[in-house]
């Protein structure tokens, strides 16, 4: 694995390929290669379409450190492509359009003015049930409160301790880690599958270990390069997860994941 002192720039990169992140919207295959650059731009090309767009700097993050298992450069913003050009996403809330029976209703009359004497009335009477609601809800909270500590001083006995069982949060994997360095902690899987399609540049590994209760997930170009990026339980939730070096914490890259 390739490492420098200080993080490269997008124009240091030259012919080699790289992925942003998060990908660009409305664009099939995210890796791109550098062409040329301006005070204020930045111009790219698709490797597999072909086609260029210019990236406003304002956009654009820091570039990785590691290029294993692929050159990550971060956006500031989730862009999309549109009209031969980059955009900030706004996701948009639609508004439902109105019933075709729906109409104007009539507003309420108003009401009529009230002697002195009466809203005076009216007043004491308000204020009265307020009191005698304020009243009764303090009432109820002491004997709520009586109760809930009487239960648990009930329950507070060595014999009423239970033990619950929670899913490990770490088993000791870090970005490093490729599925050999997990097969020699964690012993043989009794799954390892391989989600590949042409249009994605990363690739995902998974190793399914039952008796843990987990699925070992890795992310690479190909097998051997594939590295530990976090684990999923049986139900497919995120139950560990790494840093990636210049692109964040994978818990949200693992949210996203389809299983596979």
């Amino acid at each position: 694995m390739s490492m420098s002192p200080n993080p490269p720039s997008l124009e240091s990169l030259g012919p080699r390929p790289f992925s942003f992140y998060p990908p660009v919207l409305n664009v099939e295959h995210n890796e791109w290669i550098f062409e040329k650059a301006t005070w204020s731009e930045i111009l790219v090309r698709n490797s597999k379409s072909g086609q260029e767009v210019w990236v406003p700097r304002r956009f654009l993050g820091e570039v990785s450190r590691v290029d294993e298992p692929v050159m990550i450069v971060g956006l500031k913003r989730e862009l999309e492509y549109n009209a031969g050009a980059l955009w900030p996403h706004e996701r948009r809330v639609i508004e439902m359009p109105k019933a075709v029976n729906d109409y104007a209703r009539p507003e309420p009359p108003a009401p009529q003015p009230v002697s002195t004497v009466a809203a005076m009335r009216l007043n004491d009477g308000a204020e009265s049930r307020i009191g005698k609601l304020i009243l009764g809800v303090l009432a109820a909270g002491i004997v709520l409160t009586f109760i809930v500590v009487s239960f648990f001083r009930g329950r507070a006995g060595v014999e009423n301790v239970q033990y619950v069982g929670i899913v490990q949060q770490s088993y000791g994997l870090s970005h490093l880690d490729d599925a050999g360095a997990v097969i020699r902690k964690l012993g043989q899987p009794a799954e390892d599958r391989w989600r590949s399609q042409e249009s994605d540049v990363i690739q995902y590994r998974l190793l399914h270990y039952p008796n843990l209760g987990i699925y070992v997930i890795f992310m690479g170009q190909d097998r051997d390069k594939a590295r530990y990026i976090g684990a999923m339980d049986e139900n497919w939730k995120a139950v560990d997860a790494v840093d990636l070096p210049r692109a964040g914490n994978s818990r949200s890259m693992l949210n996203r994941l389809a299983k596979f």
